[in-house]
């Protein structure tokens, strides 16, 4: 896979490693929309559905630990620019083809730099979340998918992944 757009923008003139300047940018409305999944035991799948997992909702749990993650992105990914996030949706549902759960986020402000990594982290950290919650009854439940669907604003313009379908 080669570069779309050409220098990385992290990286210095001597390789190392830098925050970008935002400050000259203008403030656009900026969305970005992020997906994961995880891939369970159908029984496990079930039991999560049920609300029988011993460590409680799961569902809830991992929709409230992906939106606490994406306001918490620049504490965990160095070179973030801490953001003001005005939404952050998560959306768990069932696919029975996996099976397992289907995790999307999507963040929205309105500034300098756009909310990517916030749905990034926040569809992560939601699977982790699930993962965490049923390990007991399912250690072979897979984490994956993960990718940015779409994003709008910015200088850069709007995105949409070739295989995303709304």
């Amino acid at each position: 896979m080669s570069a779309e757009r050409g220098a990385l923008t992290h990286i210095g003139p001597s390789g190392e490693a830098n925050m970008v300047d935002v400050g000259d940018k203008a403030e656009t409305v900026r969305v970005a929309t992020a997906e994961g999944h995880v891939r369970m035991l159908p029984a496990t799948l079930a039991l999560i559905l049920q609300g029988n997992a011993k460590k409680g909702d799961v569902i809830g749990t991992a929709r409230l630990a992906g939106i606490m993650a994406a306001k918490q992105t620049a504490n965990l990914i160095p070179l973030c620019h801490p953001l003001m996030l005005t939404k952050v949706t998560v959306e768990i549902s069932e696919d029975e083809a996996l099976p397992g759960l289907r995790v999307s986020a999507t963040t929205k402000l309105t500034g300098r730099t756009g909310v990517e990594m916030e749905a990034l982290t926040a569809v992560s950290v939601a699977c982790l979340t699930i993962y965490d919650m049923a390990k007991a009854v399912d250690r072979t439940m897979e984490i994956g998918g993960i990718r940015l669907l779409e994003k709008s604003g910015g200088k850069s313009g709007d995105f949409r992944h070739p295989v995303h379908k709304s």
